[in-house]
């Protein structure tokens, strides 16, 4: 039960202002379908947080990698790339699954932008602190869903009140920063 108990609220607390919040944003933003993208970010998370909890009981000391920062670098870019394409509500686009499937978007997308992310760090370090597995992905999940699903249900009842244009630009920054960010935290420093 500890387990289950701190792994929920260390990933909700670190979820707070994190970069899945704003992208919970986003996809209420361009879907206006909340359960689709609530769904989608429950099966995502589990996903991504079994694995990191696999990795962090299965290879503790082995967790760094060379490639790791550049993955995860274009990983944000590339959200930060796609942010910047605007809707277009013609017939056409309209029956995309682009368009049509909040579920799948909300899926790949979380998914992607966990990787690498503090929550799924915490996750590793969480795996390899408990034997319990279960306990831990079942509380990094629920964490990360009483982070992201209000920001989903409070986003669909204001979004046609906001700036979209205006946060789309935002949002697209903070990614593409993050995600050169992070590439160049990830090459080795030079020694004074």
């Amino acid at each position: 039960m500890e387990a289950l108990l701190i792994s929920t609220f260390s990933v909700a607390i670190a979820e707070i202002g994190d970069k899945t919040q704003l992208l919970s944003f986003l996809l209420i933003a361009r879907f206006r379908q909340p359960w689709p993208i609530i769904w989608g970010i429950l099966v995502a998370t589990l996903a991504n947080h079994a694995v990191a909890a696999w990795l962090g009981q299965s290879f503790a000391n082995l967790l760094t990698a060379d490639w790791l920062p550049w993955v995860v670098g274009a990983a944000f870019i590339a959200v930060g790339l796609w942010v910047l394409i605007p809707d277009k509500l013609d017939e056409e686009e309209e029956s995309s699954w682009f368009k049509s499937n909040a579920f799948v978007a909300s899926l790949v997308l979380f998914f992607i932008a966990e990787i690498g992310d503090k929550t799924q760090i915490a996750t590793i370090i969480l795996g390899a602190q408990y034997t319990s597995l279960l306990m831990v992905v079942m509380g990094t999940t629920l964490g990360m869903l009483a982070a992201n699903v209000p920001v989903v249900m409070m986003g669909h009842l204001a979004v046609d009140k906001l700036p979209l244009d205006w946060i789309r630009r935002v949002a697209s920054a903070v990614f593409i920063l993050l995600g050169i960010y992070v590439i160049i935290m990830g090459l080795p420093q030079a020694s004074a």
